[in-house]
């Protein structure tokens, strides 16, 4: 099923007899495996509203998101979040749908600095379990109207309703970028020195360290002549971890920093891949337990782990202060181990009376996050 209007999309939901699995593009395939017939919202295309000077655009749900970010690019703007896109690291193909980019809350390296989808996200329409049109929020930055159920429908993976419509506030793209890397750096050692790097005045926008050669990276955007300053300012600070080098060639900077945003490393590697929030303190000894291949990103406080097929990693981690998320498995090991971590008993009961809520059939992507 395509609908091509909201209303259309409202009289499928209303009228449905079973289960619905909601798609987007089909690029994010993660969770539990979903039963049911397939409601897509791929039609459900194209930007309403682009107003450069307000800094806010505003599309439906289908809307592909390379079309909204060549729209911003041709402004000099862009979604301050830099969503990640799964599609290598899952190997899906399809095209990811700017809603999609909601339901699952996207973010990349520049999280640490901008925030993930939810906190660009302005406004929201959607179609509820009982086939209601819902309106959210607003369509400028002034207008907080109903706010909590906008950052509420960001990361509900559709299992409240269905977007059909989302608005952002967006910010201007920088004109020059650097990117500074150090080499031979252990775990520990790199957390310490992306520590030091995010609790200086240079506002780095990235701070990640790679797996194999223990490459640590830093990034710095923004005005041409503050880009050259902080990089050297920032040089210097980091010369007690070793040596500094910075790469300055904005094409060059713009691909390793869309390598780690998109874990490029462990695309079309054998292997589990789970997302791990943790504390950037306790990043290294998490990493060491998984007993795999780590990777770190915002500063140590998120860590990408591949592990052999079918692991159960939380078992093997243990208790943590944070959450162990299966992104990449098999649909068998997705069945057999809960892809999202499991909420403590008073969150759980509160997740289960909001989708009763807003779903009172249970029919929107049932099951998928585990209840």
């Amino acid at each position: 099923m395509s609908p091509a209007t909201e209303t259309e999309l409202s009289e499928i939901v209303a009228g449905a007899k079973g289960p619905l699995r909601v798609v987007g593009g089909g690029t994010r395939p993660i969770g539990r495996p979903v039963a049911g017939e397939v409601l897509t919202v791929a039609a459900l295309s194209g930007i309403e509203l682009y107003e450069p000077g307000a800094l806010t655009i505003v599309a439906r749900a289908g809307t592909p998101l390379a079309e909204v970010e060549a729209a911003l690019a041709a402004e000099g703007q862009r979604l301050p979040f830099e969503p990640m896109d799964h599609r290598a690291l899952l190997g899906t193909g399809g095209e990811p749908t700017i809603g999609g980019v909601v339901a699952a809350n996207v973010a990349g390296p520049r999280r640490i600095q901008a925030g993930a989808a939810r906190d660009s996200l302005i406004g929201v329409r959607f179609v509820d379990g009982s086939g209601t049109i819902v309106k959210n929020g607003g369509r400028v930055m002034k207008n907080v109207t109903g706010y909590d159920l906008v950052k509420l429908m960001a990361g509900s993976w559709g299992t409240l309703g269905v977007l059909s419509e989302v608005a952002f506030k967006v910010l201007p793209a920088p004109e020059a970028a650097a990117s500074l890397s150090l080499e031979g750096l252990s775990p520990l050692q790199a957390v310490e020195a992306m520590a030091t790097a995010l609790g200086s005045p240079f506002e780095v926008s990235g701070a990640a360290h790679l797996p194999g050669e223990g490459r640590t990276m830093l990034r710095i955007e923004g005005f041409v002549a503050s880009v050259a300053y902080r990089a050297g300012r920032l040089s210097e600070l980091m010369a007690p971890f070793g040596a500094v080098t910075v790469e300055e060639d904005g094409a060059r900077v713009a691909e390793i920093w869309r390598g780690i945003r998109d874990v490029s490393g462990f695309a079309g590697r054998a292997g589990d891949v789970w997302r791990i929030s943790v504390t950037p303190s306790d990043g290294p000894e998490i990493a060491a337990r998984t007993g795999g291949e780590a990777m770190f990103d915002w500063g140590g406080g998120l860590i990408w782990a591949l592990v052999p097929e079918g692991t159960d990693l939380r078992a093997r981690l243990g208790a943590f202060a944070g959450h162990a998320t299966l992104i990449r498995a098999s649909e068998e090991t997705r069945a057999r181990i809960a892809p999202f971590q499991p909420e403590p008993a008073p969150l759980a009961k509160l997740s289960r009376g909001l989708r009763e809520k807003f779903d009172p059939r249970g029919i929107l992507n049932r099951g998928l996050m585990g209840a």
